[in-house]
């Protein structure tokens, strides 16, 4: 099997990028890259949403001729199960995606991983465009799962193996705005192909744009580099210097800091070697609250009732007493509302921390369905037509506070803590539990959220409330706070344990760690011997191993 695996890997790395784009040029445009997958993680949740209020679409996939009147009193006789399925079948492709997707990242690379899931993106584009029936759909769809899947898990490693290593929840909050901007430009674009109506361009627009994205994508990543921790750990020490300097200090691969950060990376990349990755079980064991933690922030960022929102959000106005034209405005309109939420994560969560923000998510996000909730019961309770508008009104203000919120708090919060609390060697099992609890999640609620509008309406929110109360709980609790410390300094803050073998092989690798690596450089006071030694691997007697 290794054998296997070795041939997989890359033998050669040769830069294609303009030597003009050396330095931040180079840095921005690795970092578009990983942003222009997030988008199409946010473009494919938002791109179904419209989609469904159109009547070609509804005619074409359900089966059901529709007129505008029915879609609007929500008299479609669509089989809500159907319904659930077709959305939902992307997130339980996209789990067992993102589970693989750790290992093509670390046989295979992080830009090749990326390219991957951009032709998957792009052909189940294609499939979509053609189909002629629901179960062509559905294909395309869950193909579109898989790479989607294999791009959540992919583009977080990416962008922080290229970014400077400081201000981790600004990069992370970064990556989830462009998330939510791919999300608000299905919004919008699902609105301007509304008005190509009757015309079946009025859904097939919209993959058309998506099979544009994931082709750009693909080309995007035959020119930027692979990042310098993935070349130094696969043998390229020189390449991996190259575009360490290439992207930090405009192509001077004397400079101190590229020197010592290119020490620093090797000295790491041989302890971990010397350890070993961690397995499944002892993530499960010997991490269990960072694993606890991992998981759970994923799931409750999708029970408090995101995807609720998002899947559904025209089909939600439309129940609420606005025209098919008028929920397909506001849905984008509430999308750019979304992407302003993530600014004060932006500015404030590397500040105040991540307990803070999610604490406060949890209270923001009840009080918002809470107010949507009791609007839909009054709603429900009018006659259709104009009576029911200062309460859908009411009703949308309530939707656009809860995206806030939710951009604000729960949207990047547990991003960013499944990318900083496992230790390097733990790090890509870790990710990929807490990005597949993620798509689980995320599955179930596309899955149960249309029977149980269509079984108990406003009430639906009130569950949704519930887990808001649980997750600020669950929180107060149990998470630590991991701010204002290195990654290297968590160690401390979850008290892990190790065996005795492996205190020694720490203690035996550390002896032949470069001395430029140990003294580390002017920009951090952190030196690598103590950070990993005395942290993360710890004798249950807390001795300090770092002597």
């Amino acid at each position: 099997m290794g054998t296997f695996v070795d041939r997989l890997r890359p033998k050669s790395f040769t830069p294609r990028y303009p030597r003009w784009m050396v330095g931040r040029p180079l840095l921005i445009g690795s970092s578009a890259l990983a942003s222009l997958g997030d988008a199409m993680f946010g473009y494919s949740q938002g791109v179904i949403a419209a989609l469904q209020v159109q009547p070609p679409f509804i005619r074409r996939f359900f089966g059901r001729n529709v007129t505008m009147e029915q879609i609007t009193t929500g008299d479609t006789g669509v089989d809500p199960y159907v319904q659930a399925i077709t959305v939902a079948c992307l997130n339980i492709t996209a789990f067992f995606a993102a589970l693989g997707a750790a290992y093509i990242c670390d046989i295979l690379g992080r830009r090749m991983s990326v390219r991957i899931g951009g032709l998957v993106y792009l052909v189940a584009a294609i499939i979509q465009i053609v189909s002629p029936d629901l179960a062509c759909l559905i294909v395309g769809r869950s193909l579109q799962g898989i790479g989607v899947g294999i791009l959540s898990m992919t583009v977080p490693i990416l962008q922080c193996e290229i970014a400077p290593g400081h201000a981790r929840g600004l990069f992370i909050s970064i990556e989830y705005i462009c998330l939510n901007a791919g999300y608000a430009l299905s919004s919008w674009i699902g609105f301007a192909f509304f008005f190509t109506l009757p015309s079946e361009i009025s859904w097939k627009g919209p993959y058309i744009i998506q099979a544009f994205l994931a082709l750009l994508l693909v080309l995007w990543s035959f020119i930027l580099p692979e990042t310098p921790r993935f070349l130094i750990k696969n043998g390229f020490l020189d390449e991996g210097l190259r575009i360490l300097a290439d992207l930090h200090a405009n192509g001077d691969i004397d400079d101190p800091h590229v020197r010592a950060t290119h020490a620093e990376i090797r000295a790491t990349i041989q302890l971990e070697e010397a350890l070993g990755q961690a397995s499944w079980k002892q993530v499960f064991l010997q991490y269990k609250r960072r694993t606890v933690m991992g998981i759970t922030c994923q799931l409750f960022a999708q029970f408090n009732g995101i995807n609720a929102i998002l899947y559904y959000l025209p089909t939600n106005l439309l129940r609420a007493g606005f025209s098919i034209e008028q929920s397909l405005l506001y849905a984008a309109g509430s999308s750019l509302v979304y992407c302003a939420g993530t600014v004060p994560a932006m500015f404030g969560i590397d500040k105040l921390g991540r307990r803070p923000f999610l604490l406060v998510g949890s209270v923001g996000l009840a009080a918002a369905l809470s107010i949507v909730g009791g609007l839909q019961f009054y709603v429900d309770s009018l006659p259709s037509g104009n009576a029911r508008l200062p309460g859908a009104d009411g009703i949308y203000a309530g939707v656009c506070l809860y995206l806030f919120f939710y951009g604000a708090t729960w949207g990047p919060g547990p991003w960013l803590l499944g990318a900083e609390i496992f230790p390097m060697r733990a790090r890509a099992k870790g990710m990929a539990l807490s990005t597949t609890a993620n798509w689980i999640s995320n599955f179930i609620i596309a899955f149960i959220t249309p029977p149980l509008f269509s079984a108990i309406d406003g009430g639906y929110y009130f569950i949704l409330v519930g887990f808001c109360v649980i997750s600020g709980v669950f929180v107060f609790f149990v998470y630590p706070e991991t701010a204002h410390k290195t990654l290297e300094e968590l160690g401390s803050v979850f008290d892990d344990q190790v065996s005795n073998e492996e205190v020694e092989k720490c203690e035996q690798a550390t002896l032949h760690v470069p001395e430029t690596a140990v003294r580390g450089d002017s920009a951090s006071d952190q030196t690598l011997r103590p950070s990993v030694c005395s942290s993360d691997f710890k004798k249950e007697s807390s001795a300090d191993l770092a002597n």
